[in-house]
């Protein structure tokens, strides 16, 4: 509300009181009766018209604005990404966002993306939607996966069963400080879960009450039911990971794609029927034929998560720091799985910026005195070497 519009009925209404008072004053001193005025005149006086912003934006006179000021974020906050989105994402045909993290700024770079604008609608995707009507795709990431991808690309193993339940933990938290708008999703790592579905629980209960995750992942196929359907049914949600199974490279000859002949299709297919039935609410599909993993998702009930599985599964992952461009040893001659796309190459701007660096401190033309230099007055220096002759500590140079 705006100060005039506030000043205006107060001043009208001090200009009716000082009236009033004149015509007492007047007739003090004769009858008393005529200088009463009517009650009705009076507030009928003392009555505004509103103004024209009243028919849109109610009054509230108080010490607070009735309206809140604009924001000045790019745009306002999105809420946290649950499996309902996802199941009512598969069901619009709107392609799920799914990308790893393995730190708070890994994280991050995942949260950032959800306070960028919505995306519209290409006109091709909507024809018969005008420009002003189509919807808008959803912003940012909706599930942050802490992958064990984490063992190569961060901790330096040579495969994902190198690493541990407690080192996955401490990465889980790390990611959950950094990322709080996604579905945080862990995977399970190697061994946790294959002597016992009672051990399997134990290791998602702690991903999920010290990691601070949503929810799991888990590699394997009709073997792991049993460890999905206990887990559903004590709250714990689950994505199954099928297809390639990383875990399990040694005993698959190496990361090859599965689903290509006709017994390693029905292997998959059987897989995922048996992982929506034991209540997945999702599947994660690595290496598989795109035809096969199309005619996959168009019949199952749960979304799928292509990874190498074609532009037709409901939603897609990579990691991180591969499609970022940071590690240059990427499969043969560095250019990493078929799958991946690169889009930045930030492993090259690092290293270029460290050479940099290391040049210009060998050159000393870094730091820049006044540029990258905090200011002592003369008068301090002087004092604190006077302060030092008087004790008798000046040092001679080294």
């Amino acid at each position: 509300m705006s100060t005039g519009s506030v000043a205006r009925p107060v001043a009208r209404a001090l200009g009716a009181a000082s009236t009033r008072s004149a015509s007492l004053a007047s007739t003090s001193s004769g009858s008393l009766a005529p200088a009463l005025p009517a009650p009705r005149p009076a507030l009928r006086a003392h009555r505004v018209d509103p103004c024209a912003c009243s028919a849109t934006h109610p009054r509230h006179y108080s010490s607070y604005p009735s309206e809140k000021p604009p924001s000045t974020s790019a745009a306002p906050p999105r809420k946290k990404r649950t499996i309902l989105d996802l199941q009512a994402l598969k069901r619009k045909n709107v392609p799920i966002t799914m990308l790893t993290a393995h730190d708070f700024p890994s994280a991050r770079f995942v949260e950032s993306a959800a306070h960028a604008p919505l995306l519209p609608v290409d006109a091709a995707d909507s024809s018969s939607t005008t420009a002003a009507t189509a919807p808008a795709y959803p912003r940012g990431v909706d599930i942050c996966l802490v992958g064990d991808s984490l063992a190569m690309v961060a901790c330096g193993y040579t495969s994902t069963s190198e690493l541990t339940l407690d080192e996955m933990l401490y990465h889980c938290r790390s990611v959950a400080r950094g990322c709080t708008t996604s579905l945080l999703l862990a995977d399970l790592p190697f061994g946790t879960y294959y002597a016992s579905v009672d051990d399997g629980v134990r290791a998602a209960v702690r991903l999920v009450q010290e990691g601070k995750m949503d929810a799991v992942k888990i590699e394997g196929g009709e073997e792991i039911v049993p460890l999905v359907r206990r887990l559903t049914d004590v709250g714990i949600p689950v994505m199954a990971h099928i297809g390639l199974t990383p875990q399990r490279q040694a005993a698959l000859s190496g990361y090859r794609v599965q689903g290509k002949t006709v017994s390693s299709a029905l292997k998959v297919w059987h897989d995922a029927q048996a992982l929506q039935d034991a209540g997945a609410f999702a599947l994660l599909v690595e290496a598989v034929p795109s035809r096969l993993a199309a005619w996959m998702t168009e019949r199952l009930r749960v979304p799928t998560v292509g990874i190498g599985a074609g532009a037709r599964a409901s939603g897609q992952v990579l990691v991180q720091l591969d499609m970022l461009g940071v590690d240059s040893d990427l499969g043969a001659g560095g250019k990493g799985p078929r799958f991946l796309k690169r889009f930045a190459d930030v492993g090259e701007q690092a290293r270029r910026a460290v050479r940099d660096y290391v040049e210009e401190v060998r050159m000393g033309t870094f730091p820049v005195e006044g540029d990258h230099t905090y200011p002592m007055s003369d008068e301090a220096f002087e004092g604190f070497l006077a302060r030092l002759d008087g004790e008798g500590t000046v040092p001679p140079k080294a």
